[in-house]
């Protein structure tokens, strides 16, 4: 009977106890995460990518900026794998939009996790959990001189 009740309480309490949901801050180099894209095949290299204030070529004309938000499974992965993964597909979604806006270039990426900006020529933020892993860009689809 006791062992019953034990096990009743146990249960109980895990039941009632919100989960700890965990939400890591990363900040993570672009050049890896870029380097495992081109390794890939996933990012196109006609339409390049240049973050916070990295030096461009001449802009022609501007389409406007747009943001892309992902999330990705992290179930088995480490948190730095899962982040480099969910930034290619926010990258990937940013030079989409450039070649369905007309543009060949995303300048001026930010990383805008919930709104928050966080500029940098060499680091994305990204969000780790349990389960998922999120990163969000912000960047301005531009024509640039070639």
């Amino acid at each position: 009977m006791k062992k019953m009740a034990f096990l009743i309480v146990t249960a109980l309490s895990v039941l009632l106890n919100p989960a700890h949901a965990r939400d890591d801050k990363l900040m993570l180099p672009i050049k890896e995460a870029k380097a495992l894209g081109m390794e890939k095949g996933k990012l196109d290299p006609n339409i390049p990518l240049y973050f916070g204030t990295t030096a461009h070529p001449a802009v022609q004309k501007k389409f406007g900026t747009f943001v892309s938000n992902k999330k990705t499974n992290a179930v088995g992965k480490s948190d730095e794998y899962a982040c480099q993964w969910v930034f290619l597909s926010a990258a990937i979604s940013l030079q989409e939009r450039a070649k369905a806006e007309g543009g060949n270039a995303v300048i001026n990426i930010k990383s805008y996790y919930k709104k928050n900006e966080f500029s940098s020529n060499t680091e994305f933020e990204c969000h780790a959990g349990n389960i998922m892993a999120g990163v969000a860009l912000r960047g301005t689809v531009v024509k640039i001189a070639r």
